[in-house]
């Protein structure tokens, strides 16, 4: 447990710095180009490449190049470098040709993905920004491989700081758009250097992380030679594998064209509830998953596939049950704070410049919406790791598939039944309900597979995290009542207030009853603060 904290906090720290950089971006985006047509293009065109990377690219990553690294490091006589060494020159030859094949592809990646018709103001916009964009691809997925390698080496660092770096180049790119040209969020103002400086800033922020992520490898020993003798690359056992993985992207990506056609159509009837609240919302929820969910699962990858790799099942149990625990011990409280909380967290970030505050109220209602599903889809991402530490990619793709159909069936149910100005909220209650049904298949599989998952033990630790959190959901409400009451809604200033009191001072409150609860996961969390603290 003590070297799973130390590894998530470091990871945590660099995420968080990370996340935080991300709100500021998020900000002087809403800021400079505001979340109605504009804002809609340049989300669009933003969504689609890292939906294939964090769909293809990341999902590969995790269910199969991970394991076979560690495998190879075990195994080969040199430690797996010259495996590593022809992994990223395959990856970064077929990325180059993806982004260039991308590119040329914009128009019909943009018909793919909204609703929009092809000539119309947003249709011709997204276009022009996703051929500035897309070329990312090429640097990311280099740069998602480099931090794969540095991982299995169990350097966290430089993968959790390198999007800081990120960050601060889009945010450069952004005030200056907003310095320097008048536009604003008029989509019919806006012109082609404006939507250059939009898209190869956000562009140049890639490859600045890939630079890091690269410079950080030649600092642990690695010496990037190109290797194209591919036949001991291991293509067939990776294809094998990674076939399976595949398929699962192929439909995760039929679901999330249907989730941003569905969004766009929204957003024409509804100007300001379309895409853009959806992503910016999907950011925020995404948020405490990536600073403490894939700090963990980054750390508990690894040492479940030697565990497994070595017969150490119990081992295998232990590392999942702790995970768990660790992770749903802060990720309780916060999902209810998400749910009660939205509208004072989305308003002091986005509720400015080229965004209303009305705007900005619409997003954190999404948000409120996206609360219901931050457990159950922390969970259904560390049960997958269960499968992938076996080299079991199959599994995965019956349960993604599952799982997205009937999140995409009770998208267009919402959508029909909703009225537009609260379709993107269907959208995120449907995903909710679908990840919940997909963790309990899930762990239905893998307990099988594991002869059990310690169910009973981590149930328990669930209700009694939950039964110390209440206190902090009733609190929240009183503040966001009373302040509503007082200020006549939310804004700018009382918004700052009931964070302040409703989540600082709530979290405060879960720590201190959760403590006198005697949960071990928490009591880990303030004991290593408290010595910090001391030192």
């Amino acid at each position: 447990m003590s070297r799973m904290l130390r590894a998530g906090a470091i990871m945590a720290a660099g995420t968080m710095v990370s996340r935080v950089t991300g709100f500021v971006r998020t900000m002087v985006l809403a800021y400079a180009i505001g979340t109605a047509a504009l804002g809609d293009s340049y989300n669009a065109a933003y969504a689609i490449p890292y939906s294939i990377l964090d769909l293809l690219l990341l999902g590969v990553l995790s269910s199969v190049v991970v394991p076979m690294i560690v495998r190879a490091q075990q195994q080969d006589p040199d430690g797996g470098r010259a495996y590593e060494q022809r992994l990223l020159t395959l990856t970064t030859a077929v990325l180059v040709a993806v982004a260039v094949i991308s590119v040329l592809a914009a128009p019909l990646l943009i018909d793919l993905y909204t609703d929009w018709a092809p000539g119309s103001p947003k249709f011709d916009t997204a276009v022009v920004l996703a051929r500035f964009i897309l070329p990312q691809l090429a640097f990311f997925g280099v740069g998602a491989v480099a931090g794969a390698i540095l991982n299995t080496r169990d350097r966290y660092g430089a993968p959790m700081w390198a999007p800081v770096l990120n960050n601060l180049v889009v945010i450069c790119a952004f005030v200056l758009y907003a310095l320097v040209t008048d536009a604003g969020r008029d989509i019919d103002k806006v012109t082609t250097s404006g939507l250059a400086l939009l898209g190869l800033g956000t562009t140049a922020g890639i490859v600045a992380q890939a630079a890091v992520l690269i410079v950080a490898l030649r600092r642990v020993g690695f010496e990037f030679v190109p290797r194209f003798d591919l036949r001991n690359a291991r293509l067939g056992e990776m294809g094998k594998a990674g076939v399976w993985t595949i398929g699962y992207v192929v439909i995760t990506q039929l679901g999330f064209m249907l989730t941003t056609n569905l969004s766009s159509a929204a957003g024409d009837e509804v100007p300001g509830h379309g895409i853009s609240p959806y992503t910016l919302a999907f950011q925020l929820f995404q948020l405490p998953y990536g600073v403490i969910g894939v700090s963990v699962i980054t750390a508990m990858l690894p040492k479940m596939s030697r565990a497994v790799g070595e017969g150490r099942l119990d081992d295998v149990r232990t590392e999942f049950g702790a995970s768990v625990r660790l992770i749903c011990s802060l990720m309780v409280p916060v999902s209810l704070l998400l749910m009660v909380l939205g509208p004072a967290i989305t308003v002091p970030i986005y509720g400015h410049g080229a965004n209303s505050v009305a705007d900005a109220v619409y997003i954190g209602n999404v948000l409120q919406v996206y609360g219901l599903a931050l457990v159950p889809f922390s969970v259904f991402q560390l049960l997958l790791r269960v499968f992938y530490s076996f080299g079991d990619t199959r599994t995965p793709v019956f349960v993604g598939a599952g799982t997205t159909a009937v999140n995409a069936l009770l998208m267009v149910v919402f959508y029909v039944m909703l009225p537009a100005r609260y379709a993107v909220m269907g959208l995120a209650l449907a995903y909710a309900a679908a990840y919940a049904l997909g963790a309990v298949v899930a762990w239905t599989l893998a307990s099988r597979r594991l002869q059990g998952l310690g169910g009973w033990a981590i149930g328990t630790a669930l209700t009694r995290m939950y039964l110390s959190a209440l206190p902090t959901a009733v609190l929240a409400l009183a503040v966001v009542f009373v302040a509503t009451q007082l200020f006549d809604g939310l804004g700018f200033l009382n918004s700052l207030i009931v964070l302040a009191v409703g989540g600082g001072l709530g979290l405060l409150l879960y720590l201190a009853v959760a403590h006198r609860m005697r949960i071990p996961e928490v009591n880990s969390i303030v004991g290593m603060v408290a010595g910090r603290v001391g030192r």
